[in-house]
């Protein structure tokens, strides 16, 4: 699995660069590329809205060096949701030193984590600005590493309404990374191995990195917006039944979280072949933006 962190900052420069913006229209979605800032770096990524939009999110990037989720993002939009992705930090058109497995490092340190987690806050304050006078909710949408960033992120901002995650872990940093030296990309693994060989080595295998752990329980602890985690069964990044048994633990403490469990999946759960995860995360994104703005009226 792929992975970053960060620190306790707060993030309140948000620029939107109109000058520097461009603007385009394909099947009746206008295309808004935008530049602004985070923690002394500039950001870049482009706006999609489509007609008439019900929800809005912001992606959030697993550990790659990726570039903003074009595609992913044009799928949300066909469904009727606005989006804002961007460039990652060190990626792209975007600002600052990207940190990573493809460069010789599983940085997953709390400093990186916590940096990634401001770069998604900033996001969010561009895109709100943004749909300023528009009435719809904001959620974050993210893969893989997001698992660690998105509820840092939602923590520091509470007007964030949902979070939706793709294959993202509910257990610290050096236990996924236990698990992933365990099971070394042998995508047979689950055949010759038991859960219970798993965790058993989880639990008592020596860390090969030395830096402070993030776990995603203390931070989800705090929240009471919804959640819903898509897993992949046959996942070898993550251990994901012991990342749903602790979401099951938060759910008999009436936290408003949910998981779906897709049983010849593995870690890649937003493939455009087997579109059950996106699907089911598009009725449920349709749902909790219903339900916050009838909330919301209701006041």
């Amino acid at each position: 699995m792929k992975i970053k962190f960060c620190s306790k900052f707060y993030i309140g420069i948000f620029l939107l660069s109109f000058p520097l913006s461009v603007f385009s229209q394909s099947n009746n979605v206008i295309i808004h590329d935008i530049k602004f800032e985070s923690q002394g770096i500039t950001l870049a990524g482009s706006i999609l809205l489509p007609k008439n939009p019900f929800a809005a999110v912001v992606i959030v990037h697993g550990s790659d060096p990726v570039k903003r989720e074009m595609e992913f993002a044009k799928r949300l939009t066909k469904a009727g949701i606005a989006v804002l992705t961007y460039d990652k930090r060190g990626v792209g058109e975007s600002g600052g030193i990207y940190v990573g497995p493809s460069v010789g490092t599983n940085n997953i340190d709390t400093t990186n984590l916590n940096l990634l987690s401001q770069d998604a806050n900033s996001a969010v304050n561009t895109f709100r600005n943004y749909l300023k006078g528009k009435k719809m909710p904001i959620g974050l949408v993210g893969f893989s590493q997001a698992g660690w960033i998105i509820p840092i992120a939602a923590s520091k901002d509470p007007k964030i309404a949902y979070m939706v995650l793709f294959s993202c872990p509910t257990i610290s940093t050096l236990e996924q990374l236990r698990f992933q030296f365990y099971t070394n990309g042998n995508n047979h693994f689950w055949e010759n191995h038991t859960e219970e060989d798993a965790r058993d080595h989880i639990k008592n295998d020596p860390d090969r990195y030395q830096f402070v752990t993030t776990d995603p329980k203390a931070t989800l602890n705090t929240l009471s917006i919804p959640g819903l985690w898509l897993f992949g069964e046959k996942d070898i990044q993550i251990p994901v039944k012991l990342c749903i048994e602790q979401l099951n633990t938060f759910k008999v403490q009436g936290k408003p979280f949910e998981y779906t469990l897709f049983s010849k999946l593995g870690h890649n759960t937003v493939s455009d072949q087997d579109t059950a995860p996106f699907d089911i995360s598009i009725q449920w994104i349709k749902q909790k933006s219903l339900h916050s703005r009838t909330f919301k009226e209701s006041k």
